[in-house]
């Protein structure tokens, strides 16, 4: 019996994608560098942005020199396009509230770091319901490795066959199936909803 369900957030509960996208290739252009799009789909989203710049030292030869500063520049690009673009989705916001009216513990389990998340929660209006939000500073090993669900269970005080994990990028994917949890895919943002995840729990 599911009794907790746990979320990602970028192209979860927050359609924040593209803005890392975005917040990144601003930070590499600064020293010539780009990923494409094509690329952030099939391999950079949803992993941490020091693990997308160690991969791009590996794959076009970025200094690793420059990590920090493209980290920090990253970051703050991040947070300006959250404040322009986070805003309230009444989706997430009823499905939010009659998951927790039911009794589901509900949490975070996100590859960004912890401004971020909590930023992108506060401005979605959305922190409040969450009994747990962990992020990639919580975990030595980040998603694709299942660290970050295995160390949510325990918290909440679950076994994995009690909890839903919401996932959209690959990464995360691979993380949220070998935690041993139920898993329910979406493709994305768009996809998150009531119904969806009552079709899930009623299977």
């Amino acid at each position: 019996m599911i009794k907790a369900i746990i979320f990602d957030l970028d192209g979860v509960l927050v359609d924040a994608t593209q803005w890392h996208y975005e917040a990144l290739n601003q930070a590499l252009h600064l020293f010539g560098y780009t990923i494409t799009e094509e690329e952030h789909r099939r391999f950079y989203n949803g992993l941490p942005t020091r693990k997308k710049l160690e991969h791009l030292s590996r794959e076009k030869g970025l200094p690793a020199s420059l990590h920090p500063f493209i980290n920090s520049m990253k970051q703050k690009y991040t947070l300006e396009l959250i404040e322009r673009h986070c805003t309230p989705d009444f989706q997430k916001i009823y499905m939010l509230k009659k998951l927790k009216e039911k009794g589901f513990k509900l949490a975070v389990c996100s590859n960004a770091i912890l401004s971020s998340v909590t930023i992108m929660l506060k401005k979605a209006r959305i922190l409040e319901f969450f009994d747990l939000v962990l992020s990639n500073e919580d975990v030595k090993k980040p998603k694709p490795d299942p660290e970050i669900y295995l160390k949510t269970f325990k918290k909440l005080g679950l076994e994995p066959a009690q909890c839903l994990i919401v996932e959209d990028a690959e990464h995360g994917k691979r993380a949220a199936y070998a935690s041993g949890a139920c898993v329910l895919e979406v493709s994305g943002f768009s996809d998150v909803n009531l119904d969806l995840v009552n079709s899930f729990l009623k299977k």
